[in-house]
């Protein structure tokens, strides 16, 4: 059986985890969950060369140091540099162009978490047996709670491997999502997709083609240096920057989903990196010196002055080269609109 591609995306500056994350060391190269970054963990959950060919890296050039200083030695990863973000269907798009038709692509976002590696190479071979059959496949993750942040996927028919993909649904309000999951039969949409090269390219020609035809222009004029590739700039910037969810993924007729159970986290702001984390008995997460009391679900990260918090419930105190972050737990998916935010 041919193995599987890894497809890693390296965009967007995770402004929403701001002061920690910033433009120069953006949220996938920090070390958030456990020892590794986020990039580099998605890589060692791609590494099994039973399981996994080489990835395929797709990022801007402002990061290449970064990536190339955390992929292993001998790797054989292929970097493709985007001479500017367009999102993810242009993105995957690239990928596709410069593998074989036959190949199955498993395309994940560089800076999520999953605790359960047993349970995410499962659900790979489960998406890729479904690509192989010409399927478009979407992860859908088994919701832990009526989440109001996240699009949703509803499951159609019974597959072999999976399941028919019956709708994706936008976000939810708070009661919308509590009688989805009351319900039965949604999931999370995870941001991670299998399928052959070919059939992607296929689907965006049908349902987009002025970005098929300028991702071809792109990468028949780029030009390859090492383990490095260029497409050109003038045939990608005529590309309108769309996601891979409405372009391909929601007019197909070919989309498929594989339910996974397997500790995901987007670490998508503040709040869903301190739920990420173990905390003690009282739900409290702190990094460098601080000092609770009286405190429930309270996380602090500093990276020298003492922080102390007393008689607190689900804040977070972030302090991280001078910049100081207080915020609810409830506010954290606000960050990214801060001033400091935005310009750092």
């Amino acid at each position: 059986m041919d193995r599987i591609t890894p497809v890693i995306l390296c965009g967007g500056s995770g402004t929403r985890l701001w002061p920690r994350s910033r433009k120069a060391l953006p949220k996938p190269f920090l070390p958030l969950v456990g020892e590794a970054s986020l990039f580099a963990a998605t890589l060692a959950r791609a590494a099994d060369p039973a399981l996994f060919a080489p990835p395929v890296v797709v990022a801007g050039s402002a990061h290449l140091g970064l990536i190339e200083s955390q992929l292993a030695e001998g790797s054989g990863a292929l970097t493709i540099v985007e001479p500017e973000g367009r999102n993810t269907a242009a993105a995957i798009a690239l990928a596709a162009s410069r593998l074989p038709e036959d190949a199955v692509m498993l395309v994940c976002p560089s800076d999520h978490h999953i605790a359960d590696q047993a349970a995410f190479a499962d659900a790979a071979s489960r998406a890729a047996a479904l690509a192989r059959g010409g399927w478009l496949v979407a992860f859908g993750i088994a919701p832990a709670r009526p989440e109001t942040g996240y699009g949703y996927i509803r499951r159609g028919e019974a597959l072999a491997d999976g399941y028919r993909i019956e709708r994706f649904v936008e976000k939810p309000d708070f009661a919308t999502a509590e009688g989805w999951l009351a319900e039965g039969g949604y999931c999370w949409n995870g941001g991670i997709f299998a399928f052959r090269a070919g059939t992607f390219l296929e689907e965006l020609g049908r349902h987009r083609p002025h970005m098929a035809q300028a991702v071809a222009e792109a990468v028949r004029a780029g030009r390859e240096e090492g383990a490095r590739f260029h497409p050109d700039a003038g045939a990608f910037a005529r590309i309108v920057a769309e996601s891979v969810d409405y372009a391909v993924m929601e007019q197909t007729d070919r989309a498929a989903m594989v339910e996974a159970n397997m500790g995901w986290s987007d670490i998508g702001n503040w709040q869903s990196l301190r739920d990420a984390r173990d905390g003690d008995a009282d739900g409290n997460v702190i990094r460098g010196e601080a000092e609770l009391l009286d405190c429930r679900k309270v996380m602090v990260e500093t990276d020298g002055p003492r922080v102390s918090v007393v008689g607190l419930e689900d804040v977070i105190v972030v302090v991280d080269k001078g910049e100081v972050l207080v915020t609810s737990a409830k506010g954290a998916a606000q960050v990214g609109k801060l001033k400091g935010a935005a310009s750092q």
